[in-house]
């Protein structure tokens, strides 16, 4: 029996520690599609950031002398029905998607996440409150809410991000709140509390940094899903609308000229398409990487 104890701890020391970061992007990179889409979103964000020098025309200057162009060296994708250049408005429609996700993002994960952490940490009368709230706005379908809070406040960027906000907290509520009352029994925070910590100290120190990989993940993947929906109020016309450059709303315009001018309505629709995935795959690769299961695997 010692000659066996002996030996496993020969072999633990001998067996090279791999960290958690080398472990991550092992993971991470493992599959090919992750790759794919990460390369597809950096190229999205190159575009939306450097939009003013990549673009070769304002996105909202009118010709109405060259309408409709066939796809030339001149205009890559065409002219839309007033002649604005449709690659420079694909263009600057990537900017469009990545500001109303990423703010969208910003505002309902932390009013989420803090709603959330509250609710479960504190239980009682909170957590009865804040839940059947989160209920109600979950009995509705998604893209249902979202019409609804954007037909009652408007179109706009602002009001998009808004309606986007509101229809999006609740997920952020109910997956917070399930991962506080998990991790608040753990016997660490448990004896933490038990010593006199603050509950808001325990909060911040133990229970969100341990709750944030899943957190992650679902915000990754929301990305793709609110820039989907912004797209569908937009080409619902209850959205961004014109002249503001959005994929959505430049689909909802040229569709109409899909026999004849069918490219005015592809572009903006492959772009939409190929940030969806990009996103999705990047989440996915992210959830694998962040599985706690999986470190000793790989």
């Amino acid at each position: 029996m010692a000659i066996e104890t002996s030996n496993a701890a020969t072999l633990m020391e001998i067996a090279p520690r791999v960290s958690e970061f080398r472990r991550f992007m092992r993971v991470f990179f493992k599959r090919w599609v992750v790759v794919i889409g990460l390369a597809i979103l950096l190229l999205i964000f190159i575009a939306a950031i450097f939009a003013p020098w990549i673009a070769p025309y304002d996105p909202y200057k009118i010709a109405t002398g060259a309408a409709l162009e066939q796809p030339s060296a001149k205009h890559w994708l065409g002219t839309d029905r007033i002649g604005r250049d449709s690659f420079s408005r694909v263009i600057y429609g990537s900017r469009t998607a990545l500001e109303v996700g990423f703010i969208t993002v910003a505002i309902a994960s932390i009013i989420g996440i803090l709603l959330g952490m509250l609710a479960g940490f504190s239980g009682g009368w909170f957590y009865i409150i804040i839940m059947r709230a989160v209920d109600t706005l979950m009995c509705f379908p998604g893209l249902i809410l979202f019409m609804f809070l954007s037909a009652v406040l408007g179109n706009g960027v602002r009001n998009v991000i808004i309606a986007l906000s509101i229809g999006t907290i609740a997920q952020y509520v109910r997956v917070m709140c399930g991962l506080t009352l998990s991790l608040k029994q753990n016997d660490y925070i448990m004896a933490e509390i038990s010593i006199g910590a603050g509950s808001f100290r325990t909060m911040l120190k133990h229970i969100l940094p341990n709750a944030f990989p899943p957190l992650i993940v679902l915000m990754t993947m929301q990305l793709g899903t609110l820039i989907l929906a912004e797209a569908a109020l937009g080409f619902l016309g209850m959205g961004i609308v014109p002249p503001m450059a959005a994929w959505g709303s430049m689909v909802n315009d040229s569709y109409i000229y899909l026999q004849t001018n069918p490219w005015l309505c592809f572009a903006p629709g492959i772009a939409i398409f190929l940030v969806v995935f990009a996103f999705n795959m990047v989440g996915d690769g992210l959830r694998d990487a962040l599985d706690p299961r999986l470190r000793g695997l790989i």
